[in-house]
């Protein structure tokens, strides 16, 4: 099992986390960016995966910045 940060660091916005149990690949959290627009443009990028792999997203809480970038794609 390997979990992987996708999340940035220095800031609490756009919590990502990928779960990888050899068979399955779940996404925890799939969130937004916030604040400055400089952090707002990063909305825009593209997982740094491919969202078609992923087999179940998890969400802990329904906040904009656990929840937003799943309307992304």
């Amino acid at each position: 099992m390997k979990l992987t940060f996708l999340s940035p660091t220095k800031t609490v916005a756009s919590s990502k986390y990928l779960l990888n149990t050899g068979t399955k690949k779940i996404l925890v959290e799939c969130g937004l960016f916030q604040g400055p627009k400089e952090m707002r443009l990063k909305n825009w990028h593209h997982l740094p995966l491919n969202a078609h792999e992923i087999d179940s997203v998890i969400v802990t809480h329904a906040h904009i910045d656990h929840t937003g970038y799943t309307n992304r794609h």
